[in-house]
């Protein structure tokens, strides 16, 4: 044994000798090094603003390719240094990394090159351009094209889509001409924002309350094809907010003025770590408005924060609050429109009509990815308003608290070496509504001091319930030709309890009244002709719930004949680009065909019952097109276009002793087109000019009146500059209306007549206007 060890301890020193201490301590390090890079490596995954990941993202280092994110977004990277991450459809982004750790990459969404962009309308992550719906992405840059006051000319650009705005709280939202029959606000569509639903348990819905600058990107489902999100008639709109960036400190604040006492302002603040970030929006506008009885306040503040654990668990929190008055001037009739718009109306002014509301929505979102095939998204969500209302006839008082969990699975399976990705889960929603009305006693008081609230005439509560489980797959024949299959299974009921004591004039109306269960399938198919050119073609089944007041009838009973709208949705387009990558464009025809519909009959001032009267026919053209005309280093100039032309009919529409078969569908233009030009210099300097024309709508089923139709000229010019090196300032002058055109900016269809007096049919438009402010950013 003592041999041995000698043996040893002499190979040893011979080894040694040979070896100078100085290379010895190299061969040490050099070990050390390798041993170092083999057990520590730079690791993460790249997503988009939004949060989907985003796959094949090519990183660069001093110009040498590296590696390109998986099909996860993942990616590994065995060195240290600046990396550029690029992939089309997206802004590149340089990122030093220099730690072992993980991190997580965010693009920003390109606007120039939105077919590369991924949607996710179907929770099922595809680039826009595989799409087998007729899908509409808004990005920040379109959003920026105005001011971040009202919601109408962002949405408007979009083809098929159509907001009319009476004033800044009085709004109506139509896709595709679905809606447009709704008396007030908007209705027959589903919105979320993120994954909380906006939508009610009635189905209305309210978007312009929300903050502009909150929101990062909007997307537009058109027609009833995104069944993951309750195979809303209408189709879908999504608010993504802008998400907190990761490894970024700043403060962001801007101010604006403009015309009729308008101030805006916005203050943004964002820190974020390698991990975990956080982002606060908080905003007040106040205005005097154009009209009497039309000051408008608001103050929101919008909260998003991300939570990357490790590379399988993300929380997300969401919160948004918004405080509310507004004064309401309400519609005036034809003489009073033409010759005194600033007017309110009579009552409406003595009564000296508002609304107050306080809402907030508040969701938890948590991603966890079991492994390379199957990740699991649920999200918990809750919401509230209370809102009081004053009004000529009566006063409101209501309050709605929400309550709801969404949960789905996403995964991946490979068939005859192909791959089906698919999606299956549910959503289940409820929200409690209490409401009560009293009289408005402002007639009985000599001086017009306003809305004194008198005797309670109603009190209601209604528990309001529904339940969507949904399941889709697409098939990838091929590199080319992708399968769409998917279902909606909706089941809603409600319940109303009337609390008001009964009396021979005021039978009880508390009652039950439950929906068949209704099955909405849809089938998609896109195939690339080449690289740039694709054709899309879906059809697909929708629906839209009844309100529970639609179900009363005047004697206090529920009709449980009454039948929600439903539809089948027909559609075929391209969509592609040209001339390398400088044309974009987005073509498609479709046929949506509406059976019971429903009409609001007006029983009071504040009462409608509703009927199945028929069937309309939705038959359509939308055409949008993009032109980058100049992109260098010194400037930047592209264009874009978009025509809707359509024909909207009544098939089938009895009411009582009319029949309106035939006629065109009431508030609805038979056409829109806008267009117009963003440019960008080097210098600072940008801006924009916007032209849209608006056809005539029937304001009446029997189509005896029409609106007039109209045109609108819009600019905004700016100047971004660096001030003491942390501070970008953006100082920014636009006009809306350039031309002082006069027209209706909302029609209220089939207004009825009260007391002898006109009916009131128009809600009239500012005229020219303008708005300047200017944004600090300041990155720390």
């Amino acid at each position: 044994m003592f041999q041995n060890i000698n043996l040893a301890v002499l190979i040893f020193k011979n080894f040694f000798l040979k070896f100078s201490l100085k290379k010895l301590l190299a061969c040490f390090l050099l070990l050390l090094v390798a041993l170092g890079y083999s057990q520590k490596k730079i690791n993460g995954k790249v997503i988009d603003s939004n949060g989907l990941v985003l796959k094949d993202v090519a990183i660069t280092l001093k110009n040498n390719y590296i590696t390109n994110s998986n099909a996860e977004g993942y990616f590994v990277l065995s060195c240290k240094g600046s990396f550029v991450f690029k992939k089309k459809g997206y802004n590149s982004k340089i990122v030093n990394l220099q730690e072992t750790k993980f991190y997580v990459i965010q693009l920003l969404i390109n606007p120039h090159e939105l077919n590369e962009v991924i949607v996710s309308a179907n929770h099922i992550p595809k680039q826009l351009k595989k799409e087998t719906a007729s899908v509409a992405v808004i990005a920040k840059k379109d959003i920026n094209r105005s001011n971040h006051t009202d919601f109408a000319p962002v949405l408007n650009r979009t083809p098929g889509v159509f907001m009319q705005n009476g004033v800044l709280n009085t709004n109506r939202i139509t896709i595709r001409g679905v809606g447009a029959r709704n008396p007030f606000g908007t209705a027959k569509i589903r919105a979320y924002f993120k994954d909380i639903p906006l939508t009610n348990g009635s189905g209305t819905t309210t978007l312009e309350d929300f903050e502009l600058a909150s929101i990062a990107t909007i997307e537009i489902s058109k027609g009833a094809a995104s069944s993951a999100y309750g195979a809303g008639l209408g189709g879908l709109v999504r608010l993504n907010p802008q998400n907190a960036n990761l490894n970024e400190f700043f403060l962001q604040p801007e101010f604006s003025i403009g015309s009729f006492g308008l101030e805006k302002s916005i203050l943004t603040a964002n820190y974020g770590t390698d991990q975990h970030a956080v982002k606060a929006v908080y905003s007040t506008t106040n205005s005097d408005g154009f009209r009497e009885n039309n000051e408008y306040s608001r103050t929101t503040l919008t909260i998003n924060s991300n939570h990357f654990f490790d590379d399988k668990n993300e929380l997300t929190f969401l919160a948004s609050y918004v405080n509310l008055k507004a004064f309401i001037p309400s519609s005036l009739n034809e003489n009073d429109f033409r010759n005194n718009p600033e007017s309110a109306a009579f009552t409406w002014q003595k009564a000296k009509g508002f609304e107050d509301s306080q809402r907030g929505i508040f969701g938890l979102s948590w991603n966890h990815t079991y492994n390379n095939e199957v990740k699991q998204i649920t999200s918990i969500f809750s919401s509230f308003r209370e809102n009081y209302e004053p009004r000529p006839f009566n006063i409101l008082s209501e309050k709605t608290a929400a309550f709801g969990i969404r949960s789905r699975l996403l995964g991946s399976y490979q068939l005859i070496n192909r791959k089906i990705k698919w999606t299956v889960g549910g959503e289940l929603f409820n929200d409690n509504y209490t409401y009560q009305t009293l009289e408005n006693l402002y007639r009985d008081i000599p001086k017009e001091t306003g809305s004194i609230a008198g005797e309670l005439l109603s009190d209601f509560k209604e528990d309001r319930n529904y339940y969507n489980f949904f399941a889709e797959a697409n098939y990838e024949f091929s590199e080319n030709t992708t399968l769409s299959v998917g279902f909606n299974l909706n089941n809603t009921w409600y319940k109303l309890d009337d609390r008001f004591p009964i009396s021979e004039n005021n039978p009880d109306q508390s009652g039950d009244f439950s929906f068949n269960t209704i099955f909405s399938p849809k089938v998609g198919l896109s195939h690339l002709f080449s690289k740039n050119i694709s054709i899309f073609t879906t059809v697909s089944h929708g629906f839209s719930p009844i309100s529970l007041e639609e179900t009363l009838l005047p004697d206090g009973q529920i009709n449980i004949d009454l039948k929600p709208e439903t539809g089948w949705n027909f559609e075929i387009g391209v969509r592609g680009n040209f001339l390398e990558d400088k044309l974009f464009f987005n073509f498609s025809i479709y046929r949506l065909a509406i059976e019971n519909l429903i009409v609001s009959r007006r029983t009071t001032l504040d009462q409608f019952i509703g009927i199945n009267a028929g069937k309309t026919q939705h038959d359509g053209f939308e055409a949008a097109v993009t032109y980058n005309w100049i992109k260098n280093n010194n400037l930047s100039v592209s264009t874009f276009t978009n025509l809707t032309v359509n024909s909207y009919t009544f098939k089938k529409f009895i009411d009582e002793d009319n029949d309106f078969s035939g006629n065109n569908l009431t508030g609805v233009p038979d056409a829109v087109f806008n267009t117009g030009v963003d440019f960008n210099f080097a210098v600072g300097i940008y801006g924009n000019v916007n032209y849209q024309y608006v056809g005539s709508m029937p304001i009446t089923d029997a189509n005896t009146f029409y609106s007039d139709s109209y045109k609108l000229t819009s600019l905004k010019v700016g100047y971004v500059f660096k001030f003491l090196k942390e501070i970008q300032v953006n100082a920014f002058l636009g006009i809306n209306n350039l031309f002082d055109e006069k027209y209706a900016s909302q029609i209220l269809i089939n207004a009825s007549s009260f007391g002898g007096n006109a009916p009131r049919y128009f809600y009239p438009a500012n005229p020219v206007n303008y708005f300047t402010g200017i944004n600090f950013k300041y990155v720390i």
